[in-house]
């Protein structure tokens, strides 16, 4: 009956509210659009110039009518706690949590400059308005545009207040507010004070969150403009001045600011970053399970400076080292110098995770199989590709059950896997052995192959927002977050890959 009742109400609000409201929405910013395109007009990219009486009246203006496009949306109430500080006092503000992009109220509200793809600067009408705020540009295709963009905040964080603030989400990624994510250091790699500020959306009705999972952007659009009354809360916390230990390490200072915007908030943090949200949401043929150890495998990778988007390039070269030791198993010296690394706390609980016998020792090419997953979540057969390419004999390039069996327990991250039936509905004459070549053939014609053979067993897993296990953390998104992990609380490690 409560379902009933809410499906008329958006039926109703759908065709009355819904309509009124996006046509005002719509006006608002096309009003707003010749203001921000004449104060836009000669200002440099790279120099800062004192504004001028009109476009500080343009900028009022701006702010007015950014404030009643939210209001046409149905933002009747936007409650602000604390106090802005100025630039002089915090050249950055550091938002969380970021779950969606009516996150943008907060930068219409101050003008403040985000960073941003530069392709958003063509759209029409919104590439204008985006322009105004001078944001800071990241170029897909410019390969040093990272190192570019953290210069370029830098530079404006250290004018002592001449350029307008620079307001960061530092999660990086939407999520479902639940917890707060691992922050980016790029916010506090200038080293500079930082404002910690503070959403929240204390609707009855959770419509706002967009994440991986869920409603698309237009629904959210849709749902929000039909509810009678969106409410937001704004709050600046005071200034976080970091201390000299800080200054040095920007991920020390990102975390003791999580840390502090947690608290205010009253949730937990947890030490998942938005590459574990890529890794355990992908949708390639092999789903992880709940309880895979990949995860903790990619933090890992990260905390040894094995940047996945820089590993995968070289990931042929790992596959062809560790083809050439033929299965022989590597202690922990010898796995340091597989990855010419010295040999350390992190290094260690690496390799505990592959020493499946518990006798100090592992198989160089479960790290690459391990290692590819992370690195290409989504393609399933590029990894089961370079792994069979490990595995396979030199005399007729064919792997055994076993084989498939340690491949595809490392490529989920499992310590038990039975692979009898899939193995026998490949090897269809019987041979004892199969080759890629018949796995990427059974695999085209039966793409749904891991449900089927591998997972009859298994009830739950991160990449299916389907499952009964999935908990909704607010009526719409599933939250991926585990409930109540604080970072301080560390998890036992557990020790076996596969």
């Amino acid at each position: 009956p409560v379902c009933h009742v809410l499906c008329f109400q958006i039926a109703v609000m759908t065709v009355t509210l819904f309509p009124i409201r996006l046509f005002f929405a719509a006006f608002m910013m096309l009003l707003a659009w010749p203001f921000a395109f004449l104060a836009s007009m000669g200002r440099s990219e790279k120099v800062i110039e004192p504004l001028s009486w009109w476009r500080k009246v343009f900028d009022v203006l701006l702010k007015v009518i950014m404030r009643a496009m939210w209001f046409a949306g149905g933002f009747h109430w936007m409650t602000v706690k604390g106090r802005q500080a100025l630039p002089t006092e915090a050249p950055i503000l550091t938002l969380a949590p970021h779950s969606s992009y009516f996150d943008a109220i907060p930068v219409t509200m101050t003008m403040a400059s985000i960073v941003m793809k530069a392709e958003s600067k063509d759209i029409p009408v919104w590439g204008t308005l985006i322009k105004y705020i001078r944001p800071v540009f990241v170029s897909r295709s410019d390969q040093d545009s990272r190192k570019k963009t953290v210069e370029e905040i830098k530079r404006r964080a250290h004018s002592e207040g001449k350029w307008p603030q620079i307001m960061i989400f530092p999660e990086g990624t939407c999520t479902n507010r639940s917890c707060l994510i691992t922050f980016k250091p790029g916010a506090f790699i200038p080293a500079v004070p930082v404002q910690p500020v503070v959403l929240r959306y204390p609707n009855k009705m959770d419509t706002i969150t967009w994440t991986w999972q869920g409603p698309g952007a237009f629904d959210i659009l849709w749902l929000t403009l039909c509810q009678l009354h969106n409410v937001v809360e704004i709050e600046f916390l005071p200034v976080y001045t970091p201390s000299e230990e800080e200054k040095k390490n920007p991920a020390l200072f990102a975390n003791n600011v999580r840390r502090l915007m947690a608290k205010a908030l009253k949730v937990p943090v947890t030490d998942y970053s938005f590459e574990d949200c890529q890794l355990a949401m992908a949708e390639g043929q092999l789903k992880l399970p709940a309880e895979t150890c990949l995860l903790e495998f990619a933090k890992l990778v990260r905390r040894l400076s094995l940047k996945p988007e820089k590993v995968e390039k070289d990931l042929e070269e790992y596959a062809e080292r560790a083809r050439k030791t033929k299965g022989k198993r590597l202690d922990l010296e010898g796995f340091a110098s597989y990855l010419n690394l010295t040999v350390s706390d992190t290094l260690k609980d690496m390799f505990a995770l592959f020493d499946e016998k518990e006798d100090g020792t592992m198989d160089a090419r479960e790290y690459v199989i391990a290692l590819s997953v992370v690195c290409r979540p989504s393609k399933t057969l590029a990894t089961i590709q370079l792994a069979f390419m490990m595995y396979e004999s030199e005399q007729d390039g064919m792997i055994l059950e076993e084989h498939l069996a340690c491949i595809l327990k490392t490529a989920l991250g499992v310590s038990e896997l039975n692979v009898t039936d899939l193995f026998r509905a490949i090897d269809i004459v019987d041979k004892g052995k199969i080759t890629f070549d018949d796995f990427n053939d059974f695999a085209e014609q039966n793409p749904d192959f891991a449900e089927e053979y591998l997972y009859p067993d298994q009830t739950r897993f991160l990449s299916s927002a389907e499952t009964p296990s999935a908990q909704i953390a607010n009526g719409f998104c599933t939250d991926f977050s585990p409930a109540g992990q604080y970072e301080e609380e560390r998890r036992p490690l557990r020790k076996k890959l596969n």
